[in-house]
């Protein structure tokens, strides 16, 4: 594996290894009636993410055009996050798991340019 490809199954595979205990004890956690199965589905979609992030893990370069997809993956809970615990709309904690998501976002990013920049 180059460097950039090293790098880059490094990032997805811990972003994997925090991913699958943080999302899995979201099935434990008390949620109002009207938004429990909204709940589940957001968890069971990200769970299932975290597989992706393992699968492009293993072979960075052949699985390199799925990354800007899981660019999306990290912003669509990250930004709401911070955002709506900046407000007071959510707790703080929900907040620094937002955050977190942001951070494994720029280092998605930065995997995915470095796989770019290697090829060209």
């Amino acid at each position: 594996m180059t460097p950039e490809e090293q790098f880059a199954s490094r990032v997805y595979r811990w972003a994997a290894i925090y991913g699958f205990p943080v999302l899995l004890l979201a099935y434990f956690q008390p949620v109002p009636d009207p938004w429990h199965l909204a709940h589940l589905g957001f968890a069971g979609t990200a769970l299932v993410f975290q597989g992706v992030f393992l699968v492009i893990a293993r072979d960075p370069r052949r699985f390199q055009p799925l990354m800007p997809v899981t660019f999306f993956e990290k912003l669509c809970f990250g930004i709401p996050a911070v955002a709506f615990a900046l407000t007071g709309q959510n707790e703080p904690m929900t907040g620094i798991f937002g955050a977190i998501d942001l951070v494994l976002f720029a280092l998605f990013f930065v995997a995915w340019r470095k796989m770019v920049r290697s090829t060209t």
